[in-house]
C-alpha cells in the first residue's frame, strides 16, 4: 500500500485539474481562518446517538417541474451552506456540483464520537466527501478548500486516484494519503467504483487521534498534536465537489 504524501502536481480532491496542488511548504498547525465562519447560537451537544436514514418523502409528480419539486429538502437537523444544492432524493441525501458548499448536521457531537454513514458515487470519478469536528456552518470561500475548519476525508478523490484524511487544508503536506492501485490486492488501494454502495466509519476516542474505515477496511488515522475540539470544531457534515454522489443511513454515537 503506498501511504505518503504526494507532489505538487496533484489538484484537489473535490476540484478539476484547474485547481492548484499541494503546498511548496509545509502548512503550520493551526485553526482555520475561513472568512465564513460566523457565530451561531449555542447547540446542545449530542448526549445519546443521533440517526437518519432521510425517509423523508414528497409528493410523485410526471411533470418535470413537478418532479424536481418533489425532491424533499432535507429537514430540521440539517444546515446547508448555500440553497438548492442538497436534497433527498429516493430516501438518500444527494447532490452534485455544490463546489465545497456542503452540509452540516445541526446537532453539535463531543470530541470523542463514531459517526457512520453509507456513502455512494454515481461517477468513475469517486470523489466521495465529508467533514469531522467543523464548526457546523463554514464553507469554501475559493477555489482551492483550503480553509476548512474540520477533518476531511476524500474517497476516490483527484479524479478517484487518492484516497485522503486531512486536517484544515486537503492539499497539506502532512495529509494522510493512499494511492490508488486497481491491480493491487489491498482492498484500501481501490478506486471508488460507481453506484457501489460503501460503508464509511470515523472515530475518534482518545482526544487526538481520527480514524477512517471503508467496509471495515482501516483506510488511515491522523493523530493530531493540535486536536480540533470545543466550539468551532463540534460538528459533522458531507460535501461534494462536481459529482453527483449520495449520502445515507447516518449514525453518530457519543463516545466517553
Amino acid at each position: 500500500m503506498a501511504v505518503g504524501l504526494l507532489s505538487a502536481c496533484v489538484p484537489s480532491g473535490s476540484a478539476g485539474p484547474q485547481d492548484a496542488g499541494l503546498s511548496s511548504s509545509p502548512q503550520p498547525v493551526r485553526a482555520s481562518t475561513n472568512p465564513a465562519v460566523a457565530a451561531l447560537p449555542p447547540t446542545d451537544v449530542l448526549k445519546g446517538p443521533f440517526d437518519d436514514s432521510f425517509d423523508h418523502t414528497a409528493p410523485a409528480s410526471s411533470s418535470a417541474e413537478g418532479a424536481a419539486s418533489s425532491l424533499a429538502e432535507p429537514g430540521p437537523d440539517w444546515v446547508a451552506t448555500a440553497p438548492g444544492f442538497w436534497h433527498i432524493e429516493a430516501g438518500r441525501l444527494c447532490t452534485e456540483h455544490a463546489r465545497n458548499h456542503g452540509i452540516w448536521l445541526k446537532h453539535a457531537i463531543p470530541t470523542n464520537a463514531r459517526i457512520e454513514f453509507d456513502a455512494v458515487s454515481m461517477s468513475p470519478d469517486g470523489d466521495l466527501k465529508a467533514e469531522y469536528w467543523g464548526d457546523g456552518h463554514s464553507y469554501a470561500t475559493a477555489l482551492s478548500y483550503t480553509n476548512a475548519t474540520s477533518y476531511l476525508t476524500i474517497f476516490g478523490g483527484w479524479h478517484n486516484t487518492h484516497h485522503v484524511l486531512a486536517r484544515i487544508n486537503e492539499h497539506a503536506t502532512d495529509r494522510k494519503d493512499i494511492v490508488v492501485d486497481a491491480n493491487s490486492d489491498d482492498p484500501r488501494e481501490k478506486p471508488v467504483v460507481a453506484g457501489q454502495v460503501y460503508r464509511f466509519k470515523v472515530e475518534r476516542s482518545d482526544g487526538r487521534t481520527v480514524r477512517w474505515w471503508v467496509d471495515g477496511n482501516e483506510m488511515l488515522s491522523y493523530p493530531d498534536p493540535a486536536p480540533l475540539v470545543g466550539p468551532g470544531h463540534d460538528h459533522f457534515g458531507f460535501n461534494n465537489w462536481d459529482v453527483k454522489v449520495c449520502f445515507d443511513n447516518v449514525r453518530v454515537v457519543p463516545l466517553p
